[in-house]
């Protein structure tokens, strides 16, 4: 699909600092003139959302790996469906807090499904779509986790997992980059979080240069 707005997203291991970044990022995309969406998954619609709260914070749920796999798949095909896609089509730039390669992962890595059994899943959800900028902000996983449970109301279920599950994560990350490093900005997200930010605008930056804000269209 090609649109006249990117489609950025941000990925990366559990205290990254994704969710603060997305919206340092949408809020100088918006200096540069663009309208922006900041999303994050799973969730971005009311579907979605629904679906995150069953997967985050349901603690006495037992979820398979299988299930948890078909479950975030289920909340992005919404989420594409409903908010992704057709903002793209409106010329609005979309930053999203993760996308398809949390599922490989997560569930891929983390979980040791690997990646095959996840592919058509994958390519049913979102059909075409293809993010235009991904950015891995990379972390050691005892840093990351240490900040995660820092914040003690912020902790789920996923944060609760075990080390080497966010070992695997973290190194299936660092899999999917090495496949196609042409595909990915990987950000140092253990640097200040001015650094961090700076490092991703210029990656961002760098990367949208073929597209035009509505701004100076006009």
């Amino acid at each position: 699909m090609t649109f006249a707005a990117p489609f950025i997203v941000l990925e990366g291991p559990e205290g990254a600092g994704k969710s603060y970044q997305a919206g340092a990022l949408s809020a100088w995309l918006r200096s540069q003139g663009w309208q922006v969406v900041q999303t994050r998954e799973p969730g971005g619609t009311p579907a979605g959302d629904a679906i995150r709260s069953i997967l985050l914070q349901s603690d006495h749920l037992h979820l398979e790996p299988e299930t948890e796999a078909l479950l975030m798949t289920a909340a992005r095909a919404q989420h594409v469906r409903e908010l992704i896609v057709p903002s793209l089509h409106q010329g609005i730039a979309v930053v999203c807090d993760r996308f398809v390669d949390s599922t490989y992962a997560y569930q891929g890595g983390g979980s040791q499904l690997g990646i095959e059994p996840l592919l058509p899943l994958q390519e049913f959800a979102v059909g075409h779509l293809q993010p235009d900028v991904r950015l891995l902000l990379d972390i050691p996983v005892e840093i990351g986790l240490a900040r995660r449970h820092g914040d003690v109301a912020s902790v789920n279920r996923i944060d609760r997992a075990p080390m080497a599950f966010h070992e695997r994560v973290r190194a299936a990350f660092l899999d999917r980059v090495a496949a196609a490093p042409e595909n990915w900005d990987v950000i140092d997200a253990t640097k200040s979080i001015d650094e961090v930010a700076e490092s991703i605008i210029l990656a961002v930056a760098r990367r949208i240069r073929a597209f035009v804000p509505p701004v100076s269209r006009s």
